[in-house]
């Protein structure tokens, strides 16, 4: 991301928090009283009362001076406050789009953890937010405190102010021209800390396999010539300091070299000793030190802030945008069945996947269509892909070859925050967080209110353990639960899902017969399309279609057409217990 990214986002930030810049402006207002009175004080103070033989008039000014000092003190922790109600709250929205880039790169097709973005939430934010506050506080204090300093010159003599401020517009420029190379600079040093960071951790993670292979030598190297570049972006560093030198020496020294050696020439004009003096003062105790935190706080924490945020965007960039993408809009909705223009709920092309290059796909050039309504029942001995085909259906892992499509849009091509409305895909470990019984039913619709929970837990068969439990807003304890009962609340969750395909991937194995059959029945009345991986015959018989998975050519059809055709069919059916499996009919009075 470019600079001008890293500025629209700071400029964002800021217009986002008015209200609190507009009180940390009123408070450095009333910090730079000091420097606005201290030259104007002094030169009273020696005019009017210690040259003029008034020892107490002079006193009575300084002590004005010393209120103003005490003043302004005062304002200045006042200053610390506002800057914390604007900083905290950007560092926090960084932070979030730092956890929401990291989390959708290693949730989507294909994607992997990166192992760069510990760095970035770490390191690299703390950074963003000390110096996003470093650079604040420098520029509220050059533009109010050399503001200060530069009135307080005119009114003591403009030819004075004149004098001052040459110089200080002279180094101003000698910084701002360099300021570019040390932004390419500091860019260099940070990138090159990350990489740094990134090759350690692969080296060290990966430290057996270094060994086993004899490849110390090339990692070893791979890792110095990074530590390499990281010194020499360093030492450029170090070289610019030599430039915000130059620049404070002729904005910050310059100017009281010209005073003092035009001093005499001042005096003759009529610019009282008083005036001289409080001129050094407004430049000694304003401009100087204004400009020396200005310089040193742009040059090194500005630099930071600038190229830290940029490589954050550059990895996790914000988008103004926040309409609909057009994947989103092409989101599947529940239509009435016929609809004529609607495609498969979930269409698979050529699929092919196989856990490494040599090993045996698990699925090989395997199709399947299903439309809306459609209820399908995968079955097949342990090892023959069926969870592996739910994960592709679901998005989660990416097919060495062949598509796989919901609602007409390819899954790959889908942003992870819309996959999810699209398709929920229930596991056989059932995740239950600690939480109210109701949160955990909403975690997939939260604007689901108590009555349609309440339907939710009925159609499910789910009323009893939501009593034993002690009602919707009753505390669960995932360690106190039984495998079932974490499956069932976790069958409820996906129910009241929006998404249009439901994958139970061996979801209710945990539960009783008649239970199983409950939620099934529930599911298969529900809008949308089902697809059970079974672990029972109950679930293949309660299916409009089942899918055969053994390891050779799949096989899909209904049960009676697979006794016919499918002899690892005829297998399962024989090795699952019939003594525990209800009817079709019974099925049907338990839907």
């Amino acid at each position: 991301m470019s600079r001008p990214g890293v500025r629209r986002v700071t400029w964002r930030a800021l217009r986002a928090r008015r209200r609190e810049l507009a009180g940390l402006g009123g408070w450095s207002l009333v910090e730079s009283l000091p420097a606005l009175l201290a030259g104007y004080l002094v030169a009273r103070a020696v005019d009017e009362g210690f040259l003029a033989g008034r020892l107490l008039n002079g006193l009575a000014w300084l002590g004005v001076l010393a209120v103003a000092v005490l003043v302004g003190a005062a304002a200045t922790g006042r200053t610390y406050r506002s800057l914390a109600a604007v900083v905290e709250p950007f560092r926090d929205e960084v932070a979030a789009q730092v956890i929401r880039g990291a989390l959708r790169d290693a949730t989507r097709v294909g994607g992997r953890p990166d192992s760069a973005a510990v760095t970035r939430l770490t390191h690299q934010m703390e950074i963003v937010r000390d110096t996003f506050a470093g650079l604040l506080m420098v520029t509220r204090g050059f533009l109010f405190s050399a503001g200060a300093a530069l009135l307080g010159l005119l009114a003591l003599a403009p030819v004075v102010a004149a004098l001052a401020v040459a110089p200080l517009l002279a180094g101003l420029v000698v910084f701002l021209a360099a300021l570019p190379a040390m932004v390419t600079h500091q860019r260099a040093y940070v990138r090159a800390g990350e990489q740094l960071g990134q090759s350690a951790a692969t080296a060290l993670a990966g430290h057996r396999d270094v060994l086993a292979c004899g490849a110390q030598t090339r990692v070893t190297a791979e890792v110095a010539g990074w530590v390499a570049a990281q010194a020499a972006a360093e030492r450029m560093l170090a070289r610019m300091a030599a430039i915000r030198s130059l620049s404070l020496g002729i904005g910050g020294w310059l100017p009281l070299l010209v005073l003092m050696v035009t001093a005499p020439w001042l005096v003759e004009r009529g610019l009282t000793a008083g005036a001289v003096l409080g001129a050094l003062i407004y430049v000694s105790t304003g401009l100087q030190p204004a400009l020396h935190t200005l310089v040193q706080g742009l040059g090194g924490g500005g630099l930071r802030y600038a190229v830290t945020l940029e490589n954050i965007l550059r990895t996790y960039p914000v988008s103004d945008d926040q309409r609909p993408s057009a994947l989103a809009a092409r989101m599947p909705r529940c239509r009435p069945p016929g609809t004529a223009d609607r495609p498969p709920a979930l269409e698979v092309r050529g699929l092919t996947f196989g856990y490494g290059p040599r090993a045996r796909p698990v699925l090989q050039n395997f199709s399947l269509t299903l439309a809306d309504r459609d209820h399908l029942a995968v079955v097949g001995p342990s090892g023959a892909g069926k969870s592996t085909l739910a994960a592709l259906m679901a998005g989660l892992v990416p097919p060495q070859a062949g598509t796989v499509h919901l609602a007409g849009t390819r899954v790959a091509e889908v942003e992870p925050t819309v996959l999810v409305r699209m398709r929920v895909l229930v596991p056989q470990e059932a995740y239950v967080f600690t939480g109210s019984l109701a949160d955990n039913l909403r975690y997939l619709r939260p604007d689901a209110d108590d009555d349609t929970l309440e339907v939710a837990l009925d159609a499910l068969g789910a009323r009893p353990l939501a009593t034993r439990l002690g009602g919707l807003g009753a505390p669960v304890a995932p360690a106190l639960l039984s495998a079932g009962e974490r499956q069932l609340i976790a069958a409820v969750r996906a129910w009241l899902a929006p998404a249009p395909l439901v994958i139970l991937d061996e979801a209710t194995c945990h539960l009783d017969p008649v239970l199983e059959a409950t939620v099934e029945a529930a599911f298969a009345r529900r809008p949308g399309t089902l697809v059970v991986i079974a672990h029972r015959i109950s679930s293949a018989l309660r299916a409009g279609r089942v899918l055969v998975l053994d390891g050779d050519e799949p096989v899909v059809g209904t049960h009676e057409q697979l006794m016919a055709r499918s002899a690892t069919y005829r297998v399962l059916v024989g090795c699952w217990d019939d003594s525990v499996v209800p009817s079709p009919a019974a099925s049907a009075r338990q839907g």
